[in-house]
């Protein structure tokens, strides 16, 4: 067989795989069959309450390293994500618009993902903050001891110390993430 005709059998494969997933697809990615997620809800911590700050670190996956520290003064929030978890792709827009924000620092988790896949939805993304390749577990274990994370996406707002403010187990609103942040930079 010719090598074009190789490739013409190859695209028209790999064409049907797609097609084939496409309609296999759900009309709205949070709504994904199988899927499982937190349900939204908010924890807030006053700050009498609010203990120690948090120390967390890693490296990014451009291999450079992330830590917590160098963020005192801010409002962080981190963010646990996956790239295929379908409340993730759907919030992403609403945290990249946040972290444009002064005075407003994220930082990803992604324990699922190869350096490749978590870059491209970066890209996808437009995603600019950077997020530690937790492949090995650390970083989800260093904060297991302060406050549980038990779902994808989990996002805590840490205050200007560095101490957990809120959590938010599941995907959050813009409007709801807006106010957790004013609220931690008082």
């Amino acid at each position: 067989m010719r090598r074009g005709a190789r490739l013409v059998i190859f695209a028209a494969v790999v064409i049907a795989i797609v097609l084939w997933l496409v309609g296999c697809a759900p009309g709205d990615a949070t709504e994904s069959p199988g899927y499982v997620s937190g349900d939204g809800t908010v924890t807030e911590w006053e700050p009498q309450d609010r203990g120690e700050p948090v120390e967390l670190s890693g490296t990014s996956f451009e291999g450079e390293p992330v830590d917590l520290a160098d963020h005192r003064g801010e409002v962080v929030l981190l963010n646990t994500w996956y790239a295929s978890c379908p409340p993730c792709r759907a919030e992403a827009p609403d945290l990249v618009a946040l972290d444009a924000q002064d005075g407003v620092q994220l930082i990803g988790i992604n324990s699922r993902d190869d350096a490749a896949t978590a870059l491209a939805f970066d890209r996808t993304f437009g995603v600019e903050y950077p997020s530690i390749d937790d492949s090995d577990g650390r970083a989800i274990a260093q904060l297991q001891g302060l406050v549980a994370i038990n779902a994808v996406p989990t996002t805590l707002v840490l205050d200007h110390e560095g101490r957990v403010a809120a959590r938010v187990i599941g995907s959050v609103e813009p409007s709801t993430l807006r106010s957790l942040v004013d609220a931690a930079g008082e």
